[in-house]
């Protein structure tokens, strides 16, 4: 089981040159979790680069037989604070994770989940890395 940010969902969705080893990490993964907020900003994300058909895609892909999305409870929203103080825009620190960053990162935090994602930001902080790209 591991937990997935927004970045990993749209190198699926866009077709990146790297958006098979992100495939391929969520069919081993078996189940995903992800936050509600997550769902909204990877909605954004693709409604605004390609439009409707790319909310169809990423509905589809977020099948319940794969994904579990989880609204931000109490200890998800704590977490999520904490990710904001050490690792958020405005903290100083490198990571500069922005408001949906801190709620991937709570989900991953607060289930001890590997987080699937692109880039270096989450990198930069604590939590383990679902997938490593040399």
């Amino acid at each position: 089981m591991i937990a997935i940010d927004t970045s990993a969902l749209m190198a699926i969705i866009l077709n990146e040159p790297d958006h098979l080893q992100y495939l391929s990490r969520l069919k081993q993964a078996r189940r995903v979790v992800i936050s509600s907020v997550s769902v909204v900003e990877a909605r954004m994300v693709a409604y605004g680069r390609l439009g409707h058909p790319a909310v169809v895609l990423l509905d589809d892909l977020l099948s319940p037989d794969l994904f579990e999305i989880a609204p931000p409870g109490p200890s998800d929203m704590a977490a999520a604070w904490n990710a904001f103080v050490a690792f958020g825009k405005g903290s100083g620190h490198p990571a500069n994770l922005n408001f949906g960053d801190i709620f991937a990162y709570a989900v991953a935090k607060t289930r001890t989940l590997p987080l699937l994602f692109k880039g270096d930001d989450f990198s930069r902080t604590d939590i383990e890395p679902a997938l490593v790209i040399q």
